[in-house]
């Protein structure tokens, strides 16, 4: 990389970085009163145990010399001692800029637990999934491994696209937060009492920061000021643009109002529906998957009162149900403007929507077997869910011995 193009990651690293905090405001706002510094916590708690997994072993499990495809050899770059030592600075803003995916990545899994998670069990958690489950499936689709490029169960012609994080990070944690979701049960009055978002400015501000830390997310994944990352700038704002529609229009018909929350919402399931198909698809196919995005999310989210899982915040509804769509929607929309192949309705076949079917379906099932023995694990031994009386009383409280307000409700 030239100067210009290592700055260009400089700023896309520190952009993705700032989404977290933005997340915390997001996930912040939508929480009660009396757990919104428990929930901004998880997120700055992610920063710090999602970078020290990273500088450890995840990177070199992410991008080291593959092993089977499985996972990188995690003595490759340990404590980034190689690239360090040998001044290689590609190679370390290339780590920098990983980190960043991973801390996001487990940061929104936390959005399922709001309310009932020990904070400790949590930050556990969030170490050791990063190592063993975000960066293995990293690996398979960026690192060489099996659901790359060249992987062993695809052919030359057809392999599954995913410019930015389709399968890596959101369906990757959108099962995570569904698993902890069960594991956890649900919160004490689910169903029956009202828990609404306390601070709806808070929500509509961490919507803001993820979409301006988008761009850093999306086009930042070319690895180059170039054209790619045009492509995806335009794609991303086109298609968060269309979802806030899509959600607002499905709210309105369905509820007769179109809300704060709703906006918010729609933004961030268009920006995880194109994170995928960044450069795979044109503005046409952008403006379709965000607008279904938003559509298909505000419908999912009433699923957990139907099945009675308590995905508090919407993790399942948002993240796997629009991360699953956009990374099928390339089979359908794809293009070779900028991706590998064209898809099944501009005449490119079968091919290419059954290869994002199937990386779909193998992340889908390895998130939810590892994220299950993780949680199992930490369950049986300093336990994962807080006191009744706590998630009664106030979690800010007895984990954090602080408020957020003088009388937090």
């Amino acid at each position: 990389m030239d100067s210009g193009n290592i700055a260009w990651l400089l700023t896309s690293a520190s952009l993705v970085l700032l989404m977290t905090p933005g997340l915390a405001f997001f996930y912040g706002g939508m929480s009660r009163g009396k757990s919104v510094l428990n929930m901004m916590m998880m997120s700055f708690g992610a920063i710090a145990v999602g970078a020290v997994a990273w500088v450890l072993v995840g990177n070199s499990i992410s991008v080291g010399e593959s092993i089977g495809g499985l996972f990188g050899d995690p003595s490759t770059d340990f404590l980034l001692q190689s690239s360090f030592v040998s001044g290689d600075g590609e190679a370390l803003i290339a780590t920098g800029f990983g980190a960043t995916f991973a801390i996001i990545t487990v940061a929104l899994i936390s959005g399922s637990v709001a309310d009932r998670m020990k904070f400790s069990a949590w930050m556990v958690f969030a170490f050791v999934w990063v190592i063993l489950v975000y960066s293995p499936v990293s690996h398979w689709v960026w690192g060489g491994g099996i659901l790359s490029d060249g992987g062993p169960i695809f052919s030359e012609d057809w392999f599954p696209q995913d410019f930015a994080g389709g399968t890596v990070v959101h369906i990757n944690a959108g099962v995570a937060g569904l698993v902890l979701a069960l594991l956890l049960g649900v919160r004490k009055g689910f169903g029956k009492v009202p828990m609404r978002p306390h601070n709806l400015p808070f929500v509509m501000l961490g919507a803001a920061l993820l979409w301006f830390g988008w761009f850093g997310f999306n086009a930042g994944s070319a690895f180059a000021a170039d054209d790619s990352a045009a492509a995806a700038w335009v794609n991303t704002t086109t298609a968060a643009a269309a979802a806030i529609l899509g959600w607002l229009l499905t709210e309105k018909i369905r509820d007769g109002k179109a809300t704060s929350l709703g906006a918010a919402s729609g933004v961030v399931a268009g920006l995880v529906a194109i994170t995928p198909a960044a450069v795979a698809v044109d503005p046409w196919g952008a403006l379709l998957i965000g607008a279904f995005a938003g559509v298909f999310s505000a419908l999912a989210v009433g699923l957990k009162f139907k099945f009675g899982y308590d995905d508090s915040l919407d993790v399942v509804g948002v993240h796997l149900v629009a991360g699953l769509w956009g990374t099928v929607a390339i089979g359908l929309f794809g293009t070779t403007t900028f991706g590998a192949w064209d898809g099944l309705l501009l005449g490119g076949g079968l091919g290419g929507l059954w290869a994002q079917i199937v990386a779909a379906l193998v992340t889908i099932v390895y998130a939810a077997i590892a994220t299950l023995i993780i949680g199992l694990a930490i369950k049986y031994t300093i336990g994962l869910r807080v006191s009744e009386e706590v998630e009664i009383s106030g979690i800010d409280l007895a984990e954090h011995g602080e408020t957020a307000y003088e009388e937090a409700k």
